[in-house]
């Protein structure tokens, strides 16, 4: 299959004059308008992440993750005059988002100081021994001094930072926080202003749901930021809001938009510009902060997105366009570095040249569940034939806040397709990409509209295309991994199943996970004080419906759906005599990171679909 390599931040100057990307482990740095490219590299060869432009565009921070089972990195500054980059703190612990101050003179860090892991629910946890403490590894908001290389942690020691940015006089920032443990506090974080001299914070705004993005305005008087139903840091939707940062009421600029804002910016005294998820597609628009609806700026198929939080220049300046930085792709297009214009970007890498397409053709597709209109991308069979019949597997997204989306490295349904599989990621509701309301419409009903959604989609999909219909498969990691287990409790349509770090058991999964407080906003109340609820959405209520052969795999220290789900699941099929497999890989988390693992998991995908399929009469 052909492989791209990956680009893993665009980060635009200020001025928009510069674009800088990290690729094959080294930093690039090419002209805005196109040109020669020069390189930014350390000695040991470390893996760089983090960028960061300083105000006037003439320096750029980044951080080199040092090699080893902890955590430590380097802070290092280069100088876009030509020298050699500068090393400034090596720290012993889980740094991330550098953060030049205003004047130049001081780089904000986040710091975990002696994490033992990478920090993230997402990560391999720490696994359990001996006597249990209740430490609490806290992400402050530090400052290291430039001319003195002096680290000070600013923000109290009893408060997780999640995201920051400096307001215009640096005297502090708009900053996402929560007291207690950082996994699970994220759900609840709230809006405040931090002081950069005395650490002191103060609360802005207590949100309904989740909220990211924070960004303060050009005059510094007020924060935008995204609020919605968001079930992953990370992965973020939702409306764009604005309030005071002396605190207030929060208004909500987008209150009917039918998209998904992802990202935003600041781009004039009274104006925000947002990427967003628009029914699949990726866009862009503008809204201003006074009110008013919002415009839309552009929207395609293929995936332009930012790659990192300074994606835009910081301002829109009179007679002059807004640049912008962008990954672009999609399923048949390899991605590059855009910048340029909204709409009008112009390519500036060139990493895959010689790339192309090893799988069939991507269609952005919709069909009716009732009165719900549902998207999603069906990738055709490699050398689709028609007058033939084909299988389908249907590949369900994470989440469930989240999207499928047309890009290069959709591995599973680009392996199904060169199989010759038709390959179905859908967008059901829950997704993103259709409003803050369609999000929210799978809350209370998990396995109920969004499962139906699904198989309206087959049969709809089944009257359009050759589909075999005794060859229908279904597979999924995380939310995806427990519609899996949900789905085969409630038809027997599929002939194959692959539960990825599914979860089996609303009641065992609650008091197991290591963010149980992301259930809340989707189910109301904890599952001890409304079981109920839970329940109806538990696949192990249903189990002896189960007849889908199913292969279950899952990391063994996944703290988001830890490995007893699939245990139990697999334990459970076993007793019922259903055919299984249970694969636990050693020291992954709820995402694996090393290739051989990523590699052995789509391999034992694709056979077990290719095994059972090939059992059907």
């Amino acid at each position: 299959m052909p492989k791209a390599t990956k680009i893993d931040e665009v980060a635009l100057s200020p001025d928009g004059s510069q674009v800088a990307y990290i690729v094959k482990g080294e930093i690039a740095v090419v002209p805005a308008g196109g040109g020669s490219s020069s390189t930014v590299s350390v000695a040991s060869k470390l893996e760089l992440r983090d960028l960061a432009w300083s105000a006037d565009g003439k320096r750029l921070a980044f951080i080199a993750d040092l090699p080893g089972d902890v955590p430590a990195a380097q802070v290092w500054i280069a100088s876009m005059d030509g020298g050699d980059p500068v090393k400034h703190a090596e720290l012993k612990g889980y740094v991330q988002t550098p953060r030049f101050s205003p004047d130049g003179t001081k780089l904000a860090l986040l710091f975990i100081e002696g994490m033992p892991r990478v920090a993230g629910p997402l990560e391999p946890m720490t696994p359990l021994a001996g006597v249990i403490d209740e430490k609490v590894y806290e992400q402050r908001i530090s400052i290291l001094d430039l001319a003195t290389d002096h680290l000070t942690q600013v923000t109290p020691a009893d408060v997780y930072v999640y995201e920051y940015e400096w307001t215009p006089d640096g005297e502090g920032w708009a900053v996402s926080a929560a007291q207690g443990a950082g996994d699970a506090q994220w759900y609840v974080a709230r809006l405040y202003f931090a002081n950069a001299k005395t650490g002191a914070m103060r609360e802005i705004y207590k949100p309904k749901l989740q909220i990211a993005e924070p960004r303060v305005s050009f005059d510094g008087k007020n924060v935008a930021f995204i609020e919605g139903l968001m079930s992953d840091e990370g992965s973020t939707g939702g409306d764009i809001y604005v309030v005071p940062i002396t605190g207030g009421a929060a208004r909500n600029l987008t209150p009917r938009i039918k998209s998904s804002p992802s990202a935003l910016a600041w781009t004039g005294p009274e104006r925000i510009t947002f990427a967003q998820d628009v029914d699949g597609n990726s866009g862009f628009g503008s809204v201003s902060s006074k009110g008013g609806a919002a415009e839309t700026l552009w929207t395609g198929e293929e995936t332009a997105a930012p790659a990192g939080d300074g994606w835009v220049s910081s301002r829109s300046f009179s007679g002059e366009k807004l640049i912008t930085g962008v990954v672009r792709q999609s399923a048949s297009v390899p991605p590059e570095v855009w910048v340029g214009a909204i709409g009008n970007w112009k390519q500036i890498s060139n990493v895959h040249s010689e790339i192309k397409p090893g799988w069939g053709e991507m269609r952005n597709v919709n069909w009716m569940n009732g009165s719900t209109r549902v998207q999603g991308w069906l990738m055709l069979p490699k050398d689709f034939a028609p007058g033939k019949t084909y299988p389908l597997v249907v590949n369900v997204h994470g989440g469930p806040s989240s999207a499928c989306m047309s890009r290069w490295e959709e591995r599973f349904m680009s392996a199904q397709s060169a199989m010759g599989y038709f390959a179905l990621c859908p967008n059901p509701r829950g997704s993103y990409g259709q409003g803050e309301a369609f999000t929210q419409a799978n809350v209370k009903d998990f396995g109920g509209g969004d499962f139906r959604d699904i198989m309206a989609g087959i049969d709809a999909l089944s009257k359009k295309y050759p589909i075999d219909q005794k060859r229908i498969g279904i597979r999924g990691h995380s939310y995806g991994g427990y519609m899996t287990m949900w789905a085969e409790t409630q038809t027997e349509r599929f002939a194959a199943a692959v539960a990825g770090a599914g979860l089996s058991d609303w009641l065992s999964y609650y008091g197991l996970n290591d963010i149980d407080e992301w259930m809340i906003p989707f189910f109301g109340a904890s599952v001890y004080d409304d079981p109920a609820v839970y329940r109806k959405s538990d696949p192990i209520q249903f189990l002896k419906n189960v007849k889908t052969p199913t292969l279950i795999l899952v990391g063994d220290r996944d703290g988001e759906v830890p490995m007893p789900q699939s245990v139990e699941w697999y334990h459970a099929l076993e007793t019922m005599m259903v055919p299984t497999q249970l694969v636990v890989y050693e020291s992954e988390g709820h995402h694996f990171y090393r290739d051989a693992d990523r590699r052995d998991y789509m391999l034992r995908t694709l056979r077990w679909f290719e095994e059972w399929f090939g059992k059907v009469n």
